[in-house]
Parts: C-alpha cells; structure tokens; sequence
C-alpha cells in the first residue's frame, strides 16, 4: 500500500503515470526485437542522416573566432591576450606576496630581490581578519585551520590555491554585482539573463573548460576564468534579491535627502543589502575553492593538483591528505566571510589617538609580518614550517584502506554484486532499452502534465537535441546512473532527515555529518570508493550518493521542523499513534520540501556525475572528459549542454510537481 503522502503528489493522475510507465517498460523490453523483426535500425538509433553536426559548427566558429575574426584594428586574439594580461598580473603578485617572493629575471637567472611572507604572518592575518570580523575564537579557529596546513606539509600549495582564491573571488563578486545592479534596474535585462544563469550552473565544469583552454591556451589564467564563470551566477542571483528586497521607505527616505541616482546606489542601496551581499560573496568563495581540482586540470597547480595526482596514481594517503587540507582552508574562509556577513558596526576610535592605539590589531599584526618576513630571509623556518617538523597521515589512511580491503573483501563484493544484479543492471536495461522517439514523447509528456504545454515544448525541443546530436543512448545512460544514486540518496537521506527533525541529539550528529560531507571536495570522494571498487558504474554510484546526500537529508529535516507545532498537537489530541502522526500529518505537510530535497539531491548528482567519468562511466560525462583530454570544444559543448537539457528539465518538472503540492496544501503562498 502506497504511503498517503506520496500517492497525494499524483492525486487524480495515477493512471496517467501508471499507463506512461507501462508504454515505455514495454517499449524498452521489446524494442530490440522490434528493430530486428522490422529491420528499422531507427527505431533504437537516431538516423545518422539527420544528425545535426552542431560540434562541427561550434568548433568551425571557434577556429574562426580565434584564427580569423576581427574588431576593426583588434583581432579576437589581442582580446583574449588582453583579459589574460589583467588576470596574470595580479595572480603573479599575489603567488609572489605568499609563496615564490619577487625576483627579477626568470629561470635559473632569476635573482630575488624580496621574500614572500613568513607562513606565520599568513596565519597571524587571516586570524586578525577573523577577529575583527567577529571575536577571538574565531581568531583562534581560523589560525589553528592555517596552521594545520602548515604543520600537514601542506603549506606550498595551499598558498597557490589561496592566490587563485583571492584573484577569482572579487572578479566574480564584482562582476556578479554589476549584473545585479543591472538586473535590479533593468527587469528585461534580468529576464534575459535568467536562462544564461541557469546554463551556467547546470552546464558541467568540464564542459567549458575546453574552449576555454582553446581561447587561452593551458595555465593559471584558463583556470582563473574557469572558476570565475563558476563561482559567479549565486552572486548574480543573490545581488538581484537582496536590492529588490531593500524597504521602499528606506529608498524613499533616500531620495528625500535628495541623492541622485547614483548616489542612491551607493550610499543608500548596496549599504542596506549588504548583509544579503555578503552571502553571495561566501557563495563565491565556497564555489572557487569547489573549483580548485577541476581548475588544476588546466594548469591551476595548488591543493587541486595534488587530489588530482593522487588520484591518478590511486594514492589514497596523499588524496586525503590534500582534500582534507581544501577543507581547511573552506572551512576558515567560510567562517569568517560569514562573519563580515553579520558583522555590527563598531564605534570609531578617538582620532586624537596614535595611530598604533586606534588600530591596535592592525599595528600588532604588521608589525609581526615584517619581523617575521625579515627574518625569514635569514632563518629558513620563518618563511617556510621546517619540513622536518611536518607530519604525514597518509600512511594511516593508506593502511587503513588496505586493512578494509583484505578483511573486508568478500562482504564488499557481495553488496556490489547484489546491487548490480538486482538494481544497476535492470534500470540500466530499462533506460537504454527506451526508443529515442518514444523517449521525446514520453519526457514531453510528463512535463506537460506537470507545468503545461510550455514545459512540454521546452522539454521534446531540449531531448530532441540531445538525440538529434547522437548522444541519446550516452544520455540514457547517464539518466540511469542519475536515477539510481538519487534513488539510494534518497532512501538514505529521507529517513536520516526525518529523524533529524525531531530529535535534537540526532540532528546534532547528523548534521555534522553532512558538513563534513558537503566540505569534502568531490574528487576527494573517487579516492577510497575506487579502492574499495575498482572502477565503474556501482563505484560512480557510490561517489555520487556521498556527494548528493546531503540535500535530502537538509530538506527532509527542514520540511519537518517547519510544521507548525499546533497541527501536530490536533493530531494527537485526535488519537493519532507516532507512525500515523508522521505518515499522514507529517509527511504529507513536508511533502513541498523534500520535493525540493529532490531537486536539489538530482542537481548535485548530474555534477558529480560528469566528475565520475574519471572512473569509467559511458555518459555523458566521458564525452565531456574526451572532449576535454582532445581540446575538441564542439563535443565538449554539446555533451555539456546535453546534460544541462537533462538538469533543466528534470528541475523544472520537480519544481512545478512543488509548487503543485504547496497549492493543494495551501502553504508556500
């Protein structure tokens, strides 16, 4: 018997559903034979005379626009070499002030002429930030996580990692407030940029890092622009919001103090939603340092390239040893970027003071960089932690993975085997058994009963390219994988969620657990699954149910948690047992959130999946990494928009099933 809840999103549409599922179970079983009896090869394969070549045309414009096009006295080239000339120099200044000191000269010529601060200066800064952002223990927080990179060995990396993070993040902020404002003034503008927002954060990193790298060839600068292009769309949104939520008598009162436009931006504005601001640009560094794996595939260095390596070399100790260090680094600059997020303004000091007792912090702070820096010149230790006092965990996490391996080696093949046979490998029949036509109709379908025609139209036009391109059975494939790690994140991260929401001991260990899952970068998690695995679709499975769990859990719990204490009172007080509590007042009032949770639980899950091509997936996310490993930018761009069409679609289709579901319960309105 179906719980009252899940049968309530689909009231008076069962037999719609029930009858759509059995055309296609029985279209995907039989249409091998079908194919064969008929002799009709297109039946399961788009005819290859009507395939567009969409990948010839975009790597055709992209040679042009490159090799050919001009801007009167400027080609396309002096551009690209522009924009990488104002993102170098600061990037070397940066890199220079934190790991490699100035020198003139290059090479073994190269003479130094300044050093680059002492990695105690580093840590006295960003502890002096956090205490001015908020108090002492988080002062002490973010030094004891800077520390940590130092004392793990860790530190030369870290630093280039933190030069890329310091370089990309007030690009992108700056550039996400200038689209805001825009959009603020402008609500066309932001209409129109709406979808090019949704390309971006859908649309698969690997995707745009090849014609990036053909635009500005391999190094530190494709990188920079990579992360920017990444990082930046959450800054866009959240400017938009926080201006549009800005009192109208707080704007009113503005103009009546007679602040002309510009001035009401910037001093009336941007100063009130400030608080707002300040998340987007948390978001903004969250997402560069997400970033940093992916970037060092094209030349970014860092802590990225090191949980690169070591995953190619299946070195688990040096992998965890670098992600954990990534976590780190995001979890001080996480903290204290929330911090300037709530920060109070503070009184001004009496200006009749020395400068040193004004700003005491700042003057104790400068004068320990310079005495440090200086010494640094003379005394090794002071600019670099003495390697000889590092220490190492990887052979602890090395021997660990062995240790599980060998004890633990025929239950481990046993869960695999049973998941491939009873689960992967029947869905995987079902889905790349579904004809291509049937597939547009059947996904036009759905969308249509859900969020109407527009939605179906949208939707036959975005799965009709992904066939029309000869990807259908790639992104069946894709679909599968989807389908199951959703599935099995699902199952685990509802009940957790659920748990979590009405028990505060459980919530506590919960959602430490997820942090610590959601800080974790993602290719950190291929590391230990491959060892355990081996590669393949149950190890892809794997990684991304650790990496797409978290959402279900959040909005599970949240869903719970926000039902109103009197609702479930009146349950009781009408005789309702625990179980029938939660199956029929609870569920069915969280039922908006955890379709959201869902949402959510698909779109990490499509991310992740195009980094699990690493393991040997067959998807979509293979072409993108070929694409890449070729520079081929028509087959990265088309097999990144094809996974965008799946994210966009299935993102739609849930919203519109939410805000169906919030309608019939009259919440959310």
């Amino acid at each position: 018997m179906k719980p009252a809840w899940f049968g309530g999103l689909f009231r008076g549409s069962r037999p719609f559903w029930l009858g759509l599922f059995a055309i296609t179970w029985a279209l995907s079983t039989w249409s091998f034979q079908l194919y064969k009896a008929l002799d009709a090869r297109w039946i399961i394969r788009f005819p290859a005379s009507l395939t567009v070549p969409v990948d010839q045309w975009i790597s055709a414009f992209m040679a042009w626009l490159v090799e050919d096009a001009t801007f009167g006295l400027f080609t396309f080239r002096d551009l690209t070499r522009f924009v990488s000339a104002v993102i170098e120099a600061p990037y070397d200044l940066v890199r220079a002030l934190l790991i490699d000191g100035f020198a003139l000269g290059q090479g073994q010529q190269a003479v130094e002429v300044a050093p680059s601060l002492s990695w105690i200066a580093v840590i006295a800064i960003i502890a002096a930030l956090a205490w001015y952002a908020k108090n002492r223990a988080l002062a002490m927080l973010a030094a004891v996580c800077f520390a940590y990179l130092a004392v793990f060995g860790q530190w030369a990396s870290a630093m280039v990692t933190l030069a890329s993070v310091l370089i990309a993040v007030p690009i992108g902020v700056a550039g996400g407030l200038a689209l805001g404002i825009v959009s603020y003034r402008h609500p066309w503008f932001e209409r129109m940029l709406r979808p090019l927002l949704d390309l971006m954060q859908t649309v698969p990193v690997f995707a745009y890092l090849v014609p990036i790298l053909f635009l500005f060839g391999f190094g530190p600068v494709s990188a920079l622009v990579a992360t920017v292009i990444y990082a930046m769309p959450p800054m866009v949104r959240v400017s938009t919001v926080a201006l549009h939520s800005v009192p109208e008598d707080v704007i009113e009162a503005g103009r009546m103090m007679g602040c002309k436009r510009r001035q009401l931006l910037w001093k009336v504005l941007v100063p009130t939603a400030m608080p707002s601001l300040m998340v987007g640009v948390n978001q903004v560094i969250m997402l560069s340092l997400n970033m940093v794996i992916i970037a060092s595939m094209i030349g970014a260095g860092g802590l990225g390239y090191d949980v690169l390596t070591a995953l190619r070399r299946l070195d688990i100790g040096g992998g965890i040893e670098a992600g954990l260090a990534i976590v780190v680094m995001a979890i001080a600059l996480d903290r204290v970027s929330q911090a300037f997020a709530v920060r109070k303004v503070r009184a001004r000091p009496d200006p009749a003071l020395p400068f040193h007792q004004r700003h005491p912090l700042f003057a104790s702070v400068a004068a320990l960089t310079a005495a440090t820096t200086a010494l640094g010149v003379f005394i090794p230790g002071f600019r670099l932690y003495p390697e000889q006092l590092t220490i190492t965990t990887g052979p602890f996490w090395t021997e660990t993975m062995e240790w599980i391996n060998v004890n633990f080696f025929d239950t481990l093949e046993a869960i695999k085997t049973a998941l491939l046979t009873w689960l992967l490998l029947p869905v995987k029949r079902f889905f790349t058994g579904i004809p291509w036509a049937w597939g547009i109709i059947a996904i036009a379908l759905a969308a249509g009963r859900t969020g109407g025609w527009k939605l179906a139209l949208m939707a036959a036009l975005m799965t009709l390219f992904i066939a029309a391109n000869g990807l259908w059975a790639k992104a069946m494939i894709t679909v599968y994988l989807i389908t199951v790690s959703v599935l099995i994140a699902s199952a685990i991260g509802i009940p957790l969620g659920i748990w979590a929401g009405q028990n505060a001991r459980a919530n506590t260990v919960i959602g430490a657990m997820i942090d610590t899952l959601q800080t974790l970068p993602s290719f950190v998690y291929l590391i230990p699954v491959v060892m355990l695995f081996r590669v393949g679709d149950f190890s892809a499975m794997i990684a991304v149910v650790l990496y797409a769990l978290a959402p279900a859990v959040r909005y599970a719990a949240h869903g719970i948690r926000s039902i109103e204490p009197e609702v479930i009172e009146a349950g009781r007080v009408s005789g309702c047992t625990e179980r029938q509590l939660l199956m029929r007042i609870k569920l069915p009032l969280a039922a908006p959130s955890l379709l959201l949770g869902l949402n959510q639980t698909i779109m990490l899950a499509i991310s992740m999946l195009v980094i699990t091509a690493l393991v040997g997936t067959r998807d979509l996310g293979q072409e993108v990494y070929i694409a890449l490993t070729k520079a081929n930018t028509g087959q990265g761009i088309v097999a990144g928009l094809s996974v965008a069409f799946i994210a966009i679609i299935s993102d739609r289709i849930l919203t519109a099933l939410a805000r169906a579901s919030q309608q019939r319960l009259g919440v959310g309105q």
